[in-house]
């Protein structure tokens, strides 16, 4: 799919214009956007602000020639770029697989026009078909979100470093619990108000009613264009 990616992420930069503040999202669609946004820095004098969605996409954008600001020096942003892990009909999504979900929310409810960009095999009928939920928890909270979290999930477990001992640590220093819904979530807003309403939880990867625009790249590098309609 690198060249679905690509072509999502290359179509997408496109609509950075001089003058914007951009957030620039965390991951490997994303990463092609944000190298198409340095290219036409250096050869077009194009002009941006990016706000980094993690330490990750910092450090990608400082390779890239992209000046860096923060949201406590804008209002607001033009355009927030970013991934998704799932997408549904209805525009809505989960994110969260590199666990910087948090920042991106942050990110993105800043930005008068939020696009995803993705590859055909995000789509679900339903959130929750393919993808765990990424919940960010404060590491003491751990134990009695996870009891809640049994009752309303199949599985919620905790996140496990791949090539360290313990958990994952994100950005902000908190874990993550990673909650299941085998066959996908009846009422994505249902779950995410109980979520936001668990002591200990910082955030989760529910996205909802926040994307204005999907872009999806196909293998054949043609882009599909799709867009909310409120």
């Amino acid at each position: 799919m690198e060249e679905a990616k690509k072509a999502a992420g290359e179509q997408a930069a496109d609509l950075v214009r001089t003058g914007m503040r951009v957030g620039l999202g965390t991951g490997s669609t994303t990463a092609f956007a944000l190298r198409a946004i340095g290219r036409r820095i250096r050869e077009s004098s194009l002009h941006v602000m990016g706000v980094p969605t993690s330490f990750a996409s910092e450090r990608l954008a400082r390779e890239c020639g992209i000046p860096l600001t923060t949201l406590e020096e804008v209002e607001a942003l033009d355009l927030a770029l970013d991934g998704a892990d799932e997408v549904s009909p209805e525009l809505n999504l989960i994110k969260g697989r590199g666990g910087a979900h948090t920042r991106e929310k942050v990110v993105a409810a800043q930005a008068k026009r939020f696009v995803v960009l993705t590859d055909p095999s995000k789509d679900v009928k339903r959130l929750g078909e393919k993808r765990v939920v990424p919940v960010e928890v404060l590491p003491m909270a751990t134990g009695p979100v996870l009891r809640t979290l049994d009752d309303v999930c199949t599985e919620a477990t905790l996140r496990m470093g791949k090539e360290k001992d313990g958990p994952v640590v994100t950005d902000q220093g908190f874990w993550i619990i990673d909650a299941r819904f085998e066959g996908g979530i009846d009422n994505p807003h249902a779950i995410d108000r109980m979520l936001r309403d668990l002591p200990g939880v910082l955030d989760h990867g529910l996205f909802l009613d926040m994307a204005t625009d999907i872009f999806v790249g196909h293998p054949d590098g043609s882009v599909e264009h799709r867009q909310r309609d409120d």
